[in-house]
C-alpha cells in the first residue's frame, strides 16, 4: 500500500487554526497517511505581506503542529531561492519519495486560478488535487479535482497580522504557543 502524503502549502504568516482544520479535515476525509506543511519561500501569486522571517515562520509552524501525529513540516520551498513552482517543487518530492503518492490541497480561490498554473497540465501527472471551500469562490473546473468540504473558518494571515498591528487580541485564532511566540517575538506590531 502506498503511502498517501497530503501537501498544504502556504506561507503560514503566522500559521492559524484555519490552517490546521483544513489539515486534519482533509487528513480523515481523504485517508491520508500524513499532511505535510509546506511553507514557500517567494509564492508567485503573491507580493510579500508579512514582516516575519523564514525562520520565524518556521518555529511557529513547528509550534503550532507539534502536537498532532501525522503532521509535518517540510521545508524543500524554504531551502531554495527564489520563485517556487509547484512543478518544480513535486518533481523534485516525487524524486525523493517515488514510493509516496502525493496529494495537493488548494483552497477554492486557487481552483479558478489553476489554469495559469506553471505547467499544470504536466503537474496533474504529479499530484491529485484536493480542493476545500473558501467563503465566496467557486469549485467549478474542467480539472481533476476531488473536493472536500471543511467547515468555513474565515479566518486568515492578513487578518491575524491585522489585528495584531491594531494591538488586538488573536486568542483562539492561533494556538497558544505560536500566540506567546508572536508576543515574545514582538512579530507583526506597528
Amino acid at each position: 500500500m502506498r503511502k498517501k502524503i497530503g501537501i498544504l502549502g502556504g506561507t503560514f504568516d503566522p500559521p492559524h487554526i484555519g490552517h490546521l482544520i483544513i489539515a486534519n479535515e482533509v487528513m480523515h476525509h481523504e485517508n491520508l497517511d500524513e499532511i505535510w506543511f509546506m511553507p514557500n519561500q517567494e509564492p508567485p501569486h503573491k507580493i510579500k505581506s508579512g514582516s516575519a522571517s523564514n525562520e520565524d515562520r518556521l518555529a511557529m509552524l513547528r509550534l503550532a503542529i507539534k502536537d498532532k501525529e501525522g503532521f509535518h513540516v517540510q521545508t524543500i520551498e524554504l531551502d531554495r531561492e527564489g520563485k517556487s513552482y509547484t512543478f518544480d517543487t513535486m518533481t523534485i518530492l516525487k524524486e525523493m519519495h517515488p514510493e509516496f503518492e502525493f496529494h495537493f490541497i488548494i483552497g477554492a480561490d486557487m481552483v479558478e486560478y489553476l489554469p495559469k498554473w506553471y505547467m499544470i497540465d504536466e503537474l496533474l501527472q504529479l499530484v491529485h488535487f484536493i480542493s476545500v471551500n473558501r467563503p465566496n469562490y467557486s469549485i467549478d473546473t474542467s480539472y481533476p479535482v476531488q473536493f472536500v468540504e471543511v467547515p468555513d473558518i474565515n479566518i486568515s494571515s492578513k487578518l491575524i497580522r491585522g489585528k495584531l498591528i491594531k494591538g488586538e487580541t488573536i486568542s483562539f485564532l492561533v494556538k497558544e504557543e505560536v500566540e506567546r511566540y508572536i508576543k515574545e517575538k514582538r512579530l507583526y506590531e506597528s
